[in-house]
């Protein structure tokens, strides 16, 4: 699958999680350094936006967008996966005052290789949105096609609401 990245062609793999796969197995560290794995997404409705630095000011901006969305739709897990390391991701969330989005590390890259939304290219995770039903089957996905740009909010909260009956925002 073709994708840019500052205007520089990328490939990210078809193989790429779709709406109806299920999640596979992978790994990741929680700020506490606790391993976080597939299973522990299962029972509630989840939120995955997986970006390539926490650090970059479109990383920051979207992650902080979707940590305000957290605070209204308490109903699903909102979680920001990035090859950031801990501690990276530790001092991002408390110089924005992050507190209801979980950031989750990635340095391994198993949750990029199980999924195919690691790019090599640019040694970093594509910019998707992926939406996880209570049985962790994907049930919305939206693969930003220049890696450099901000998600369709309007499109992830407008599907958000269809799921959770929310008629206002």
């Amino acid at each position: 699958m073709q994708l840019t990245f500052l205007g520089k062609e990328v490939i990210l793999d078809d193989k790429v999680l779709n709406v109806g796969d299920k999640l596979p197995a992978f790994n990741l560290l929680n700020s506490k350094g606790n391993k976080i794995t597939n299973d522990d997404f299962l029972g509630k409705m989840t939120l995955i936006s997986t970006v390539p630095d926490i650090n970059s000011d479109v990383c920051s901006l979207e992650t902080k967008k979707f940590n305000r969305k957290a605070d209204k739709y308490t109903q699903l897990n909102f979680f920001t996966i990035s090859k950031n390391t801990i501690e990276e991701q530790q001092d991002w969330c408390a110089a924005k005052g992050v507190q209801n989005m979980e950031l989750l590390s990635d340095s391994e890259l198993s949750f990029g290789k199980s999924t195919d939304t690691y790019v090599s290219d640019i040694d970093a995770l594509a910019r998707i949105v992926f939406i996880l039903d209570e049985n962790s089957k994907v049930v919305y996905r939206q693969i930003v096609p220049e890696i450099a740009s901000q998600p369709d909010f309007k499109e992830v909260v407008e599907f958000i609401k269809k799921v959770t009956n929310d008629v206002d925002d």
